[in-house]
C-alpha cells in the first residue's frame, strides 16, 4: 500500500525539505501541497490523504485550527477515513500537545525532527488509518 501524504507549511523550504524525505521512499506518495490551513483543507477535501504533515504557524488558518476541521469534516469523510494528522512546530512540544489532542491531531513533532523519525510517525499514522478501514 502506498501512503498519500499532503504537506502543509508557509515555507517553500520547509515543504521542499520535507518532500525530499517522504519522497525517497518507495511506499510514500506526495498528493498535495499548501502554504496555509485554508489550502490544506481544500485539497484534503478533493484529494483521499492518508497523513497531512501541517505545520502549527501559517496564515489565514492555522495548523491547529485546519486539523481540528480536517478531522471533523463530513466532506473529507466522504472520500473515506479522515486522514490522521501530524503538526509540525518549531516551538516548544509540551505547549501544543493538550491543544493538538483535542483538535484530532495523531502526533505533534519539532520541526527539526530527523528524517528517520519523521517516517517513523506517517508510517506509524498511516497504520492508525488503515485500522480505521478494517
Amino acid at each position: 500500500m502506498t501512503i498519500s501524504v499532503l504537506i502543509a507549511d508557509d515555507s517553500r523550504h520547509q515543504r521542499a525539505g520535507w518532500r525530499m524525505v517522504l519522497e525517497s521512499q518507495p511506499d510514500i506518495s506526495i498528493v498535495g501541497e499548501a502554504g496555509d490551513g485554508a489550502r490544506a483543507l481544500a485539497l484534503v477535501r478533493r484529494t483521499p490523504t492518508d497523513v497531512v504533515l501541517i505545520d502549527l504557524h501559517m496564515p489565514r488558518v492555522n495548523g491547529l485550527v485546519a486539523s481540528e476541521r480536517i478531522a471533523n469534516d463530513q466532506t473529507v469523510g466522504e472520500l473515506g477515513p479522515a486522514p490522521r494528522i501530524v503538526l509540525a512546530t518549531a516551538l516548544d512540544l509540551d505547549d501544543h500537545v493538550a491543544e493538538a489532542a483535542r483538535a484530532g491531531v495523531f502526533a505533534v513533532v519539532h520541526k527539526d525532527i530527523d528524517p528517520e523519525s519523521l517516517l517513523e510517525i506517517v508510517r506509524a499514522a498511516a497504520a492508525a488509518v488503515d485500522g480505521r478501514r478494517g
